[in-house]
């Protein structure tokens, strides 16, 4: 079994932390203070290919395959300190742009592809409902009949990239007595829809350069061409989707471990308490290998899933197996990194605090863990 990268994965993964390291760590920490999205990062981030990155050439992706995509990925992580900028990208990439490029006719693929692919259309995914929460399939938004027409009134929740996103993927009730197979339909909406408007804007503990906020339709009418692979084919479109979303958010996570791995470790090796190198003491140095064991599997899962993506149709489990581990352990480790620094973990001005701060929300989005471990058990027949 081979671990390496190939030449072409090597030169993707040193590009992107070059680029990021460049353009997107400036003024950090009055982005976050002021919960700003970065609306030129995200164009330079476009003009990179890091938001069509395996979408095909032809529809102005890269063209990468999934385990290249979690090199992608990863190199941000690691080369980008802006989690809410990392976060966005995955969102409109993972739960968005994807299921267009698989599910999207030929027309919908030249309307929208390029477009996402350069950044110059921002998507935001509609499923979460306040009601439903975690069980995203019990939702009641419908999509009614109207001629050659759907007529959408719902309200979505917690809708990342909502506040400044030019269309929706979302996900609405056409058949409620077929339920979970058959009976939703995904929707690509245009933010000029009329009766569909971004409502509620939330305020959030951590990635706080990332926007979330409702989706309200209301009577909203969408023509049939803005049905997405086929009317009542919208489980199967989602599952999908979240299957490249955890596998490969994942893969970004561990790009932010690596970092900040390294980060502590040269912190450790140069501040002195008592006359001696803080990495002396075994109480630091055994929380550094914590961190360090912890990087390495978690690369290592993200990767597998990454690898199965790109063979298999469904990678649910390895999806959810890699989401658990790699989220609980980016939390774990940013709060041993804190600990680590001490005092000056804690101090806004060093990257502990916000990496806390944004890890927390790694164990929620994208499917709680205890969701993850429920399709875990499901998958070992033990429900």
């Amino acid at each position: 079994m081979d671990f390496s990268l190939t030449a072409d994965q090597e030169e993707l993964r040193q590009q992107i932390i070059h680029f990021a390291k460049r353009e997107l760590n400036k003024n950090i920490i009055e982005r976050d203070r002021n919960q700003t999205f970065p609306v030129d990062l995200w164009l330079k981030c476009g003009e990179m290919g890091l938001q069509g990155l395996p979408v095909d050439e032809r529809y102005g992706g890269l063209g990468l395959d999934p385990l290249s995509c979690a090199v992608g990925l990863e190199a941000l992580g690691y080369g980008c300190e802006d989690g809410g900028l990392i976060f966005a990208i995955c969102a409109h990439l993972l739960a968005c742009v994807v299921p267009i490029w698989k599910y999207g006719t030929e027309e919908q693929k030249q309307k929208y592809l390029p477009g996402l692919c350069n950044g110059k259309i921002i998507a935001v995914n509609g499923m979460t409902e306040s009601a439903s929460g975690s069980s995203a399939f019990h939702m009641s938004t419908k999509a009614v009949p109207d001629g050659n027409a759907f007529r959408i009134t719902g309200r979505k929740t917690f809708a990342s990239n909502g506040p400044v996103a030019d269309l929706a993927v979302l996900y609405a009730v056409t058949d409620s007595e077929k339920g979970f197979y058959g009976g939703i339909t995904a929707f690509i909406l245009e933010k000029a829809l009329q009766g569909f408007r971004v409502g509620q804007e939330f305020g959030k503990m951590g990635l706080r350069t990332s926007k979330i906020g409702e989706l309200v339709l209301d009577d909203a009418l969408a023509p049939q061409e803005a049905v997405l692979g086929g009317l009542g084919a919208g489980s199967r479109i989602f599952s999908e989707s979240m299957d490249w979303e955890r596998t490969l958010i994942a893969a970004s996570h561990v790009g932010t471990m690596q970092r900040i791995l390294e980060k502590t470790i040269d912190y450790a090796r140069t501040r002195e308490s008592s006359g001696k190198k803080i990495g002396s003491f075994q109480a630091i140095s055994h929380k550094i290998a914590d961190m360090k064991i912890k990087t390495e599997a978690s690369r290592l899962l993200a990767y597998k899933a990454a690898w199965e993506l790109g063979r298999k149709r469904s990678v649910t489990s390895d999806a959810s197996i890699a989401k658990v581990f790699v989220s609980e352990s980016l939390v774990d480790l940013t709060i041993q990194s804190v600990q680590s620094f001490g005092g000056y973990g804690y101090m806004t001005e060093y990257v502990g605090e916000r990496a806390v701060r944004d890890a927390m929300a790694s164990t929620i989005y994208s499917g709680t863990s205890e969701i993850q471990r429920n399709l875990i058990a499901r998958w070992l027949r033990l429900k």
